[in-house]
């Protein structure tokens, strides 16, 4: 008799095969993992704490973040916003103003991903009440 864990589990397996079969086609024709590549890029504390901020706030500029995000340096901040910029999930526009004005904002694929990481960080939460 196969028991409702074990038909949960051949699904995920099916799913996680499925998806190796792919990426691995996709690298053949594209030379890169862009999964491999976007997750490192918006999964480590400072970028998914960017991106929750960004997805609640819509802009922000630099000092914002600073505050918003007390103990990340400047340059941490900065490598980070640089980062999630050139993976495309956030949008840098800078205004010709003196000062120069510059605010991050996300970009439709930082949206989606915003919604995945909040329910990641739901599923967790609810792990540990």
């Amino acid at each position: 008799m196969v028991t409702n864990t074990e038909n949960k589990e051949d699904a995920l397996r099916k799913k996680t095969r499925d998806f190796y079969q792919n990426s691995q086609s996709f690298r053949e024709k594209h030379n890169d993992c862009p999964v491999r590549s976007i997750m490192a890029a918006a999964t480590d504390k400072w970028s998914i704490l960017v991106i929750f901020n960004l997805s609640y706030h819509k802009v922000l500029r630099f000092n914002r973040f600073k505050y918003f995000i007390p103990d990340i340096s400047s340059r941490m901040l900065s490598v980070t916003l640089k980062r999630l910029e050139e993976k495309q999930i956030i949008r840098r526009k800078m205004y010709a103003e003196v000062p120069p004005r510059v605010e991050y904002r996300l970009t439709e694929l930082g949206k989606g991903l915003a919604v995945r990481l909040l329910d990641v960080s739901e599923w967790l939460t609810g792990q540990y009440e």
